[in-house]
Order: structure tokens, then C-alpha cells, then sequence
């Protein structure tokens, strides 16, 4: 890949720090404000949990049409896919705060998880393209990373605006848009690829991905218990409001330190990111559903996990950069689609465990499936990369 442009440290340096925002945005601050949320919008919009879960899976299946269009035309249209990104989210969270009845609120709520589908494969192709090869996987990391701050920031407006659920979404929405146009700002849009970027990838790319696709699926499905049981459990046990909405600024407090670590992390390989990043993931699960009532333990494993989290969707995304570079933002649609598909298959799999056996073995169980993926590299060691 060549450049027509020259670099500059302190653009890059802004360029980073607003990718990083708008996955914030996108991720902590919409998609995944829903559940942080959700009990103040029941109360005032009176709609039952079945309907809080039909709307959560729509937003599910939205972000994963979000993603598809991503895979198609991520490397060939990334500035109209962060357009698309911040419409999206933006008119979605706008619309979600005006919404005086159920009706009206569910289409937004869908609409606005398609901006995170549209948001990260846009960010990969634009962080390729100007960032050096040598440290892309770093700053891949790093805006990758976005969501951890997202959920800190949306954590602490629950904290200090709660019951008041429309502001934080209002002014969300309208951060989102200049963030978006601060990103198209500081692209260098003149780079010559050497793949055809308007025709889908070979089916032996596909193959080489297929590992790759079951681990993303295992740990979709194995991290779903604490994305949506997570708070619920923690008041089960006897925590309080501002101990269970600590626990996801905990969250967001570990998905920000993969910041901090994405210098150490740059020095493994993907699969050795990924296997490192999972078990820390599963330890932390079942760490907070053996403990929950203790509440140091419990943010303990609430910043572990957070961080793991955060880590392994960064593993995935270098991992497709280490099979083919220049599509690296298909990958990225691909996988991320099978994360959510897996997270989808594990809400389901973790209520009807929980019904039965209750929340803690539901947690047990998500742990057992990520300790699965871990294993998942080493089975497939002499796959060879695409060329």
C-alpha cells in the first residue's frame, strides 16, 4: 500500500483520539446505553420486558445489517460508512430521547445499534490508510478501545441524571454528528489499494477465517450472561443503584485500560491476543457470578472482564488484518457480526439456564463456552495466511 500524503504525528495523534470518540459514541454511549437505561425508559413509557427484549434483539439484528453493508464496502467507501454511522446513531438517539410512546421509541432504538455496525469496519479501513503499517495494530487497538470510555461517561450521566433518561441521548446525538465530520476532517483519502475493493473476497479468504468465526461466535455467546445479566444479577444479590451502575462504569474502566496496554499487547500475535484476552474474560465471569454480593470482588471482575472484552474484539480485528491487510475492514464486518450472532444465541441460552438452575450457573456456563474459544488458535496452527 502507498500514500500520497505525508505523515504527521499529531494529526495521526487527532485522528485516533477522534475514532476513538465516535466508537464512544456509538458503542458505549447508544447501542450499549440501552440497557444502563432501559428501567427509567420502562417506568416512563410503560412497556413490558418481553418488549424490552423484542427491541434489544432488533437492535441486535440491526447492528449485524449495519456490519454486512460494512463488509461490502468498508474498504471502498469508509467516509460514506461513517456518514451513514453517525445518521444512524444520531437520529436514532435523538429520536430515542423525543419518544413519548413505545411505538415511536423501538424504531429508534433499532436504528441507532445500525450506527455501530456502520461505525467500526468504516474506522478500520480509515486507521489503515493512515497509520503505519508497523503501528496499526496498536491504533486499531486503541480506537477500538472507544467503547470502554463510552461506558464510563454513560455510567456516570446515569449516576448524576437519573431519572432523566432523554438529555444524555439528546446530547449524545449531537456529539455524534461533530465527531463524525471531525473524522472526515482529519482522513487522507488518497490511497491506492491493491485488491479490487468492489468485489467480495475469494471464498479461500472465507476459509482462512473460519477459526476465526467460531471464536468470535463462542465468545459472543459465552460474554452474553454479563452484558445482559450482569446488572440484574448484582441487584439480585442485595447491591445497591449506585453499586450496580458502578459495576458498568467497572466496565467501561477495563475497556479503556486496553489503551493503556496496547503498546504490550502489539507484541503478540493475534492468536496469543486473543487466547490471553478470552481467559481473562472467562475468569471474570465466573468470578462475578460466584461473588456478586461481594462488592469489591465484583468490580474487580467487572474491570477484568471489561478489559478482556475489549481486548479480544481488538485481537479480532488484527487477527484479519495478519490474514489479509487490505481487508482488514471486511474482517473486521465478519467478525463482529458473528460476535453479536454469538451474543444473541447466548442471551437466550443464559435466560433459560437461569430460569431453571438460576443467574449463577448461567454465568458458570457463559464461562465454560469463552473458555472454549480460547482453545480455538491451537487447533488450527498450521492454517496458512491468505496471500
Amino acid at each position: 500500500m502507498k500514500r500520497t500524503f505525508s505523515f504527521s504525528p499529531a494529526r495521526d495523534g487527532m485522528l485516533l483520539a477522534a475514532g476513538t470518540s465516535f466508537i464512544a459514541m456509538t458503542y458505549g454511549l447508544i447501542r450499549m446505553a440501552y440497557g444502563l437505561f432501559l428501567p427509567d425508559v420502562q417506568a416512563e413509557l410503560s412497556f413490558s420486558a418481553a418488549a424490552a427484549g423484542l427491541i434489544s434483539s432488533g437492535a441486535s439484528l440491526s447492528y449485524c445489517m449495519g456490519a454486512l453493508i460494512g463488509l461490502r464496502a468498508g474498504a471502498a467507501h469508509p467516509r460514506r460508512l461513517v456518514i451513514g454511522a453517525a445518521l444512524c446513531a444520531g437520529i436514532g438517539s435523538a429520536g430515542m430521547a423525543a419518544a413519548m410512546q413505545p411505538g415511536v421509541f423501538a424504531p429508534f432504538a433499532i436504528l441507532s445499534s445500525t450506527g455501530a455496525g456502520l461505525a467500526s469496519p468504516a474506522l478500520v479501513s480509515i486507521i489503515g490508510r493512515n497509520v503505519e503499517r508497523r503501528d496499526n495494530n496498536r491504533a486499531q487497538s486503541i480506537v477500538n478501545a472507544g467503547t470502554g470510555p463510552g461506558l464510563i461517561v454513560a455510567g456516570v450521566l446515569a449516576l448524576v441524571l437519573l431519572p432523566n433518561w432523554r438529555l444524555p441521548w439528546f446530547v449524545v446525538a449531537g456529539f455524534t454528528i461533530i465527531i463524525a465530520a471531525l473524522v472526515l476532517r482529519l482522513d487522507r483519502a488518497g490511497t491506492h489499494r491493491s485488491v479490487d475493493e468492489n468485489r467480495l473476497p475469494p471464498k479461500s479468504w472465507f476459509g482462512a477465517h473460519g477459526h476465526i468465526i467460531a471464536a468470535a461466535l463462542l465468545v459472543g455467546a459465552g460474554s452474553a450472561a454479563v452484558w445482559t445479566f450482569g446488572r440484574a444479577h448484582l441487584v439480585e444479590s442485595g447491591a445497591s443503584e449506585p453499586v450496580s451502575i458502578g459495576a458498568w462504569i467497572a466496565l467501561g474502566i477495563g475497556g479503556t485500560a486496553v489503551i493503556a496496554t496496547a503498546g504490550w499487547m502489539s507484541h503478540f500475535r493475534p492468536p496469543g491476543a486473543w487466547a490471553l484476552s478470552a481467559s481473562v474474560v472467562a475468569g471474570a465471569t465466573v468470578m462475578l457470578g460466584m461473588a456478586p454480593g461481594f462488592t469489591a470482588l465484583a468490580l474487580l471482575a467487572c474491570v477484568a472482564f471489561g478489559w478482556g472484552y475489549t481486548a479480544a474484539t481488538g485481537a479480532l480485528i488484527a487477527w484479519t488484518q495478519e490474514r489479509d491487510f487490505d481487508r482488514a475492514a471486511t474482517g473486521t464486518s465478519l467478525l463482529f457480526v458473528a460476535l453479536v450472532l454469538g451474543q444473541a444465541l447466548g442471551a437466550t441460552a443464559a435466560g433459560a439456564v437461569a430460569a431453571v438452575w438460576g443467574l449463577a450457573a448461567a454465568f458458570v456456563l457463559a464461562a465454560v463456552v469463552t473458555g472454549a474459544a480460547v482453545a480455538v488458535p491451537h487447533r488450527h496452527k498450521t492454517l496458512t495466511a491468505v496471500p
